[in-house]
């Protein structure tokens, strides 16, 4: 496991309990504790926010979702593939199946949201039920997500200001040689300050503000017959006055060289795009079918 960076968390243990009945995604009165407990050295860490925990879900909820993970080329999957990142994402609640559902509710449900509140000291978060940009995200062979901070607004809510990312892995037998860790870099984007192995089990949550680089841009190294799987869930304040309106800020590290013109020019493409889908109210199934088009990827 990854050391936490200075001043960052260790990963707290949050091992839940069972029932005779089917198997809830989450004991919600312990992870409130441990919530409560954790919230002092969240609110430190280095390099902003951030913390995680293993043994996050109930253990037979947590195997029934990765069990029920749907492949990359079923029905529904928008196919994120351009310069800054190659990974494939599933946000339609009613082309997610039943077992990973519940996880999504109980995430998103007022219990949790009020414990993830304390948790990051950021009152009246709340959750978004469209899944803009979330839901489930996964990763073959060579996938990776360049460095970034996150969009600021809500596309498509104007006054919802992106606060939170919880991020849930599902990645059984998930090796250090796989890569696919979670960085987050310093604010200055100088250094990669943590690493966050994505072992099945565990939930790294972290602040989103317009400085929170973080992002997994080595390609990940698992077998051909593995993915890297997650649940992404993104969490909001509604604000009267909220930060200018940016698409997602991906940023060049001190070792891409040449690279950061490439990455540069991407962005502005997808801030192109993302000021015509709040235009539109179009979703990211659009641009998939054109990634997709120009890449011929197959699905």
């Amino acid at each position: 496991m990854p050391q936490p960076g200075k001043n960052a968390p260790a990963g707290q243990q949050l091992t839940m309990t069972h029932t005779q009945t089917a198997p809830v995604a989450l004991d919600l009165e312990k992870c409130k504790k441990i919530f409560e407990d954790a919230a002092p050295a969240y609110q430190k860490a280095y390099p902003y926010p951030h913390g995680f925990f293993d043994n996050f879900l109930e253990k037979e909820a947590a195997y029934a979702a990765m069990h029920a993970f749907p492949g990359v080329k079923d029905e529904g999957w928008i196919h994120y593939v351009h310069v800054n990142e190659k990974k494939h994402g599933l946000n339609k609640m009613d082309m997610i199946p039943a077992d990973l559902q519940e996880v999504i509710k109980a995430l998103n449900s007022d219990a949790f949201v009020a414990a993830l509140s304390k948790l990051t000291g950021i009152p009246n978060l709340k959750p978004d039920p469209s899944l803009e940009g979330g839901g489930l995200h996964q990763s073959k062979r060579g996938g990776f997500l360049n460095i970034h901070a996150d969009f600021t607004v809500h596309p498509h809510k104007r006054h919802w200001r992106r606060r939170v990312n919880v991020l849930v892995y599902l990645n059984e037998n998930w090796k250090p040689e796989y890569r696919g860790e979670l960085e987050l870099w310093t604010r200055d984007m100088t250094a990669c300050a943590q690493k966050i192995l994505p072992v099945f089990n565990r939930c790294a949550i972290f602040n989103t503000d317009e400085d929170s680089f973080h992002g997994l841009p080595e390609p990940i190294q698992c077998p051909e017959d593995m993915t890297r799987k997650s649940i992404a869930l993104y969490y909001f304040t509604e604000e009267e006055k909220v930060p200018p309106k940016r698409a997602t800020n991906y940023r060049a590290r001190p070792e891409d060289g040449n690279k950061a013109i490439l990455i540069w020019l991407d962005k502005q493409a997808i801030s192109v795009y993302n000021t015509i889908k709040g235009w539109l109210g179009i979703d990211d199934k659009f641009v998939s079918k054109v990634l997709n088009f120009f890449n011929k990827e197959k699905k």
